[in-house]
């Protein structure tokens, strides 16, 4: 046996299955589990009792993170002229326009959120193949399609995050490092879940949440008391 299975076997033996925690419970459990070499992300991963092929049910959103993430997030953007220089200004990591567009298209992945103005859209769309599946299609709902794009720079590198429902109704997010101390864990763990509970669709009748849990990067998932979510 390796000892990286050694030690997640060690972790998941601390998981009681019969237990329901708390989001300080588990975060606390995560915390007590053998140590890494390196600074584990904290995630969590809802199921939710809804369609995502209805339009109406797709959840999905944005939330900045009160204690941040973390991590710096890498920002693109497409537009130009005086705001594109303004989200250079603002930090982003790289501001194009049709040069952007092919660098994308041959295989550019190296950013963790994309920033369009809405007359760039257009040429945008010809990305949705390679960005859609990867959850960073821009959209003026989660804010990343703007006329203010310095703004939405400084929100995604300032800790702010972006959730969706995937096609079998799962939702993961991040929650932040396993090196924040737990108050700041439960705290950006309880602004996305409190955002999540917002947005349930007024067309999903009895349970919204069905299952969650919370994880490290190499750790086992701890199952959530669901009751506390709803």
């Amino acid at each position: 046996m390796t000892k990286r299975s050694k030690k997640y076997r060690e972790a998941a033996e601390k998981v009681d299955r019969s237990n329901l925690y708390t989001p300080e419970e588990a975060i606390a459990l995560l915390k007590s589990m053998p140590a890494r070499n390196f600074d584990q992300s904290v995630e969590a991963v809802y199921r939710l009792s809804v369609d995502p092929r209805k339009a109406d049910q797709l959840v999905r959103g944005t939330v900045n993170l009160p204690n941040g993430t973390g991590k710096t997030a890498k920002v693109i953007v497409f537009a130009r002229g005086p705001l594109a220089t303004a989200a250079a200004e603002a930090g982003a990591d790289e501001v194009g326009d049709d040069d952007l567009v092919a660098k994308v298209q041959d295989g550019y992945l190296d950013f963790d959120a994309v920033v369009a103005t809405p007359d760039m859209m257009g040429k945008v769309g010809r990305l949705g193949r390679i960005l859609g599946p990867r959850g960073l299609m821009p959209n003026p709902k989660t804010g990343t399609v703007t006329m203010d794009v310095a703004k939405a720079v400084k929100d995604i590198k300032g800790g702010k995050i972006e959730f969706r429902v995937d096609k079998d109704g799962n939702l993961s997010f991040l929650v932040g490092k396993l090196s924040f101390d737990t108050k700041a864990l439960v705290e950006n763990f309880t602004a996305v879940a409190e955002e999540i509970k917002r947005l349930k669709p007024s067309t999903v009748k009895g349970r919204y949440i069905t299952k969650a849990t919370i994880s490290s990067t190499m750790n086992p998932g701890i199952p959530l008391d669901i009751a506390l979510l709803s």
